[in-house]
């Protein structure tokens, strides 16, 4: 997730095992080292693009790496407050700050390497948007009450909202799902793979992607009191005979494809305006195939050469328009399956 919706989890988890002397000091250990993981993101290369993507979230967010790195956090952090805490107590607060950030990660769309090294499965619980203020705020504020009264019930209050919001999106995604499969049977398909998440910063839109025989189908379902969905858009999966036949399946840039293809848990599809292998799960609007990212192919240069890292995150006016439209439920009403 988020840099500061990690942090505040991680200092919300810590805080409860702060006294009041120590509920400040402890609360900033375990935000940072809530935030301690991703400093994978520094394991990058100017020439191959899909370094950051194999190593973000692999083993510094694994369940095994969990008390090695929270013994890296508490080393840094001892040294600055050993007058007044005790090196165990600044390894609990550290290791409970650093544990809840790849299960928190766990819960978006992205994937996590939460069994690294025995498995490189990425998991994904798809509950939670990768950005959720409401998931955040209240949190955020438990946590500042807590540090401001010395009160550890407000760190268990801010817990508690934490575990209700996450457990309240596995319940949406069950309703997004049933939802899904309806629209995939009323199209007389039959979805041989299905995934959903949820669209930017709520857990009532949700966008859809399911495959049936070589197209992916991809579609915006709102639920609330009932579940209706915006029809949207189908996109032939990425076949190289069909849209890169002159790809030397032993170049550089035809490997990059491959490791992307794990990346993306196979949701390939392919651009052909941009030569554009395309991450079919992330779009700006979760009802459009719009990519936000993928690799740009070009099958006539050096076959050591790498592919080009290709990013469009800019969401104008009318998109975002759209998307409130489609939240609030006034575009989503042409059908309805509950």
């Amino acid at each position: 997730m988020d840099p500061l919706s990690q942090g505040t989890v991680g200092a919300a988890l810590a805080q409860s095992s702060a006294d009041k002397k120590n509920i400040l000091k402890i609360s900033v250990i375990g935000f940072l080292a809530g935030l301690a993981p991703d400093l994978d993101v520094l394991i990058q290369s100017s020439t191959d693009p899909i370094l950051s993507l194999e190593y973000h979230r692999q083993f510094s967010h694994s369940l095994f790496f969990i008390p090695f790195g929270s013994l890296i956090v508490a080393l840094l952090f001892f040294p600055l407050v050993k007058k007044s805490m005790s090196f165990k107590t600044v390894y609990m607060a550290s290791f409970l700050g650093y544990a809840t950030h790849g299960l928190l990660d766990a819960c978006t769309s992205y994937g996590t390497l939460l069994f690294w090294p025995f498995s490189n499965e990425r998991i994904t619980w798809n509950n939670i948007s990768i950005v959720d203020p409401l998931f955040t705020i209240p949190a955020l504020i438990l946590v500042g009450t807590a540090i401001k009264t010395k009160k550890r019930i407000f760190s268990f209050f801010s817990i508690g909202w934490i575990i209700f919001y996450l457990s309240l999106g596995f319940v949406q995604y069950e309703r997004a799902l049933s939802t899904a499969y309806d629209l995939a049977k009323s199209r007389g398909h039959n979805p041989e793979r299905l995934t959903l998440k949820p669209s930017f910063g709520n857990l009532i839109l949700w966008k859809s992607i399911y495959q049936h025989e070589q197209t992916f189908y991809v579609d915006a379902i709102r639920t609330v009191q009932s579940s209706t969905v915006c029809s949207g858009e189908s996109i032939e999966i990425f076949d190289y005979q069909q849209h890169l036949p002159g790809l030397d399946k032993e170049s550089q840039q035809a490997v990059d494809v491959e490791r992307f293809r794990w990346f993306s848990q196979n949701y390939l599809g392919f651009d052909e305006e941009k030569n554009l292998v395309t991450d079919v799960r992330y779009s700006m609007l979760p009802n459009q195939i719009e990519p936000m990212w993928g690799l740009v192919i070009d099958d006539k240069q050096d076959t050591n050469q790498h592919a080009i890292w290709w990013t469009g995150r800019d969401l104008d006016q009318r998109e975002w328009d759209l998307f409130i439209d489609m939240l609030s439920g006034k575009k989503c009403g042409n059908r309805d399956l509950d």
